[in-house]
């Protein structure tokens, strides 16, 4: 009976210490590889290109006004107006412009009559002079006389055709083809000489104005290639061209204006005043590029990404030289190779030398393999 209690007892033992054994055996295996979804380093369109907001505007904007000060008696045109070059725009009141030119008419004719005398007298006296009967002195007075009244009528001349012109100026007149953009004046307002009455937008062409931020004016030259979106049109593409770059940031906005030109053939697409979103390259077209989802901190506040290291494939970190963001993805400037695997999700999740199973967007193995050569 105490012999087979004995055996029972160590039947039971080897069957616990096997139990144990097979449980201790699944606990010392290793994790399965992580799943991590991939993405080749490679150019991408957005990763260079940049958008700005914008607004259509004349290439050439000329603020009109009258070159004296007066009453504004009639306006001819308003705002969004198309006028021709010396077509008539608005009339300050010519009272006293009229009244100026009769007074210097008068002047004129005074200095006028005034020589006439004097040449008349000049005249009499050379001939008593002849006679030796006035001293050649009183003749010589007489000559200067003479020269001074035909200064004085120069002068009346001279001030009638000042006269004449600002009573002309009392017209404002348009200095070339374009729309009127804007108006700063109403009938019946006094105004001073040189106060805007309306904006000219010529026929010139049409341009996107922008602000480029401090941080991108490096990536934009003038000369270079754009793309222009109207808001109203989404995805139709106007091409442009950089044609102006403020030498200048703006000292409250900090922001440096600039100008892109549109074709002539696509001036008559749009209209002043439309909203527009401008694309440029910044600059690093030829760089590789990766999600902004895969960037991760790297040493010395720099930037460093996982990458699949082929022969396990396991997770390795790896330092990079990002350069200006786009809206979705960041040039590579240095650091990565072309064929390299990037993690672009979870990277935060992965440690140095950890297994992973690699997929594509759509959870599929990726082979990440390198190419031949590398």
């Amino acid at each position: 009976m105490d012999a087979a209690f004995r055996r029972s007892r160590t039947l039971h033992a080897v069957a616990l210490l096997g139990l144990l054994a097979a449980c201790g055996g699944r606990q010392q295996e290793a994790p399965p590889p992580r799943p991590v979804l991939v993405e080749r380093a490679g150019a991408a369109a957005d990763a260079a290109v940049a958008t700005y907001p914008g607004e259509i505007r004349a290439r050439e904007e000329s603020p009109l006004a009258f070159r004296i000060g007066g009453n504004l008696v009639r306006r001819h045109v308003d705002a969004g107006e198309a006028v021709k070059r010396g077509q008539l725009l608005a009339e300050l009141d010519p009272g006293d412009q009229r009244l100026a030119v009769e007074a210097a008419q008068a002047q004129l004719s005074a200095a006028t009559a005034e020589l006439e005398r004097v040449r008349a007298d000049r005249e009499r006296y050379a001939a008593l002079v002849r006679d030796q009967l006035v001293s050649q002195s009183a003749m010589d007075a007489q000559e200067a006389a003479w020269k001074a009244a035909e200064e004085r009528v120069r002068a009346a001349r001279a001030e009638l055709e000042v006269a004449r012109n600002q009573a002309g100026y009392s017209r404002l007149l348009a200095p070339r083809d374009g729309v009127i953009a804007s108006r700063q004046a109403e009938a019946g307002q006094v105004l001073a000489a040189g106060q805007t009455v309306f904006t000219l937008a010529a026929d010139t062409g049409r341009e996107v104005a922008i602000a480029l931020p401090e941080s991108r004016v490096r990536d934009v030259a003038i000369g270079q290639q754009a793309e222009v979106e109207l808001w109203s049109e989404p995805g139709r593409r106007l091409r442009g061209t950089v044609r102006e770059i403020a030498a200048a940031a703006d000292p409250q906005a900090r922001t440096y204006a600039a100008r892109v030109a549109l074709r002539p053939e696509d001036a008559e697409a749009v209209q002043l005043g439309q909203s527009a979103r401008v694309h440029l390259g910044n600059g690093q077209g030829g760089a590789l590029s990766v999600p902004l989802s895969a960037l991760q901190p790297g040493a010395d506040g720099g930037h460093a990404v996982w990458v699949v290291d082929p022969s396990g494939p396991v997770a390795r970190l790896k330092p990079i030289r990002a350069g200006t963001p786009g809206e979705t993805r960041v040039p590579v400037l240095d650091g990565l190779d072309a064929d390299d695997w990037v993690v672009v999700a979870g990277g935060h999740l992965l440690r140095e030398g950890q297994e992973v199973a690699p997929v594509d967007r759509g959870n599929r193995p990726v082979s990440v393999a390198r190419s031949a050569g590398r």
